[in-house]
C-alpha cells in the first residue's frame, strides 16, 4: 500500500466505518444475549419455584385442621423443620439444624442447594422453617396474594432470596396461615456476574480484532484500486513520453529551418517530410490511445455480428504478405478446419487483433524463419494460434508482455516504429469479445499465441 495520504486517509475511514458498524451489532448482540440469558434464568428460576411450592402446598394443606398449628403429618414431610415453640420466658427455643436431612427435606422436588420452607402465621409471624433465616422484610401488614414471588435480604449476611408465598387453609376452610419457599439468588448473581465479566472483556477484545481485521480487508479491498491508479500513473507517464518524442523532433527540425536566413526547397521539402512523418505517428498513437480507451469502456455488445475466423485467416496471410516477403519470412496459413468457426464480434477488432500478433511475430522472427497462422476448434471456443520461429521471449519479460508502453526489446521496437501498445490493443479487444490471449514462448525455439474466442451458439448465428 502506498503511502499516499489520500489512499492513507481512505484506508483509515474504510476501518473506522467497518469497524464501528461491527461494534455497535457487537455490542447489541452481546447486549440481547445477556438480557435474554438473564430472563430465562429468571423465568427457570421462578417455574421450579412456584412448582416446588405448588407440590408442598398440595401436600401440606390437605392434613391442616386448626389454624396455625401443625400437624404430625407435616413434620413427617419435612423431618428438619423447626417448630418455634415459646419457653417460659417469653423467648423463642432453638432450634438444631441437620445439613444431610435438610438437603432431603423437600424429597427431591428441590435438590438444588439453597432451597428453605417456613410456615407462617397470617400476620407474617413464623411459626415454623426449615432453616434458621432471618429476613429483613416481613410481611406484616401488607396484602399478599396467592403465588405472589418476592425478593428478600438475609438480615446478616445480606444475601439475596427469591421466595413464593401461597396461603394455607385448613379442612374447614379457615385461613391458616401462609407457606413460604424459597431459593437462594447467590448461584444466579454468580453466574451472572461472570457473563458480565466476560462480556466486559470479549467484546473489547473482540473489537481490537475486528478493528485489525477491519485494516487488513480495508488493504485488501484497495489493493485493485491502488492498482489501477498505479497504471493510470504510468500509463499517463508512458504516454507524455512517447508523445514527447515526436513532438520534440518537430520542434527541433522546425528550429533548424527557422535559423537559416534563406534555406533551400530541398532543406524545406527534407523538413516538411520529417514532420509528416512524425505526425502520422502521433497519429497512430492518438488512435492507439483512444481505441484502448474505448476498449475499457462499456462495449456495444449488441452491435456484434457473426464474424468468420477461416475468411478473417486467409485474408490476413493476403495482407500481411508483402511484410513477410520484405522481412526475408514466411508466413504461411495452416490448414483450415473442416468447419467454418464463427464468433460474435466486432470484425474490424479481430483483424486489428490477430493482425498485431501476426505483425508482432513478423517482426521478431530473423530472415529465413516462419510464422504459422493456425485455425482450430476447442470445444465451445475457436483457436487462433500465431506461431512464429523468432528469438522467443524472455521468462522475465513474459509476465509484463501486455502492459501498456512495455518494450521486451525497446531497440527493435522504435526501428519498426512501435510504442509498445500492440499487444496490450490486442489483449484489450480479446477481453471485449469475452475472450482470452496466451503465451508460450521459449528463447529458441520462438513464440506461440493463443487466443481463445468463444464460438457463436445457433441461435446467434
Amino acid at each position: 500500500m502506498p503511502t499516499n495520504r489520500i489512499f492513507v486517509q481512505t484506508r483509515r475511514r474504510l476501518a473506522g466505518l467497518y469497524t464501528g458498524s461491527m461494534g455497535l451489532i457487537l455490542g447489541l448482540c452481546g447486549v440481547g444475549f445477556y438480557q435474554a440469558m438473564v430472563v430465562s434464568h429468571w423465568y427457570e428460576l421462578d417455574q421450579k419455584l412456584q412448582s416446588v411450592a405448588g407440590i408442598l402446598h398440595d401436600g401440606v394443606e390437605s392434613s391442616l385442621q386448626t389454624p396455625q398449628t401443625l400437624t404430625p403429618e407435616i413434620t413427617q414431610f419435612l423431618p428438619n423443620l423447626c417448630v418455634q415453640l415459646t419457653q417460659p420466658d417469653g423467648s423463642a427455643a432453638p432450634c438444631s439444624f441437620d445439613s444431610a436431612q435438610t438437603e432431603r427435606r423437600l424429597l427431591g422436588l428441590a435438590r438444588q442447594e439453597g432451597y428453605y420452607v417456613r410456615f407462617l402465621s397470617p400476620t407474617g409471624t413464623p411459626l415454623a422453617s426449615t432453616t434458621p433465616l432471618t429476613f429483613e422484610h416481613t410481611i406484616d401488614a401488607q396484602p399478599w396474594q396467592g403465588g405472589a414471588i418476592l425478593d428478600t435480604t438475609l438480615a446478616d449476611s445480606g444475601e439475596r432470596y427469591r421466595r413464593v408465598l401461597l396461603p394455607l387453609h385448613t379442612q374447614q376452610d379457615e385461613a391458616w396461615g401462609f407457606l413460604e419457599v424459597g431459593r437462594s439468588l447467590g448461584e444466579l448473581e454468580r453466574h451472572v456476574v461472570a457473563v458480565q465479566l466476560v462480556l466486559a472483556i470479549g467484546l473489547p477484545v473482540a473489537l481490537i480484532g475486528v478493528g485489525a481485521t477491519s485494516w487488513w480487508l480495508a488493504g485488501r479491498a484497495m489493493t485493485p484500486v491502488v492498482g489501477a491508479y498505479q497504471n493510470m500513473q504510468q500509463f499517463s507517464a508512458d504516454a507524455a513520453h512517447e508523445l514527447r518524442t515526436p513532438l520534440a523532433a518537430i520542434q527541433a527540425t522546425v528550429e533548424a529551418v527557422l535559423g537559416q536566413a534563406q534555406p533551400s526547397a530541398a532543406e524545406l521539402r527534407s523538413t516538411l517530410s520529417v514532420i509528416e512523418r512524425q505526425n502520422q505517428r502521433l497519429s497512430k498513437l492518438v488512435q492507439d490511445l483512444l481505441l484502448l480507451i474505448r476498449l475499457d469502456g462499456a462495449q456495444a455488445k449488441a452491435t456484434y455480428q457473426p464474424c468468420c475466423l477461416n475468411e478473417l485467416g486467409e485474408d490476413l496471410v493476403e495482407e500481411y504478405a508483402h511484410l513477410a516477403l520484405a522481412a526475408s519470412v514466411t508466413l504461411t496459413l495452416a490448414p483450415r478446419p473442416g468447419k467454418k468457426l464463427m464468433v460474435l464480434g466486432n470484425l474490424d477488432q479481430l483483424y486489428r487483433l490477430v493482425g498485431n500478433l501476426v505483425v508482432n511475430g513478423i517482426q521478431h522472427t530473423p530472415p529465413q524463419g516462419q510464422v504459422t497462422l493456425k485455425l482450430s476448434q476447442d470445444g465451445s471456443h475457436g483457436l487462433i494460434q500465431v506461431i512464429d520461429t523468432g528469438s522467443g521471449i524472455p521468462q522475465a519479460d513474459q509476465p509484463h508482455i501486455f502492459n501498456r508502453f512495455y518494450r521486451a526489446d525497446s531497440a527493435r521496437s522504435r526501428q519498426t516504429g512501435g510504442v509498445g501498445l500492440g499487444l496490450a490493443i490486442a489483449q484489450a479487444i480479446a477481453q471485449a469479445h469475452g475472450g482470452k490471449i496466451s503465451l508460450d514462448s521459449q528463447i529458441q525455439p520462438g513464440s506461440c499465441f493463443t487466443l481463445r474466442l468463444p464460438l457463436c451458439s445457433a441461435a446467434e448465428l
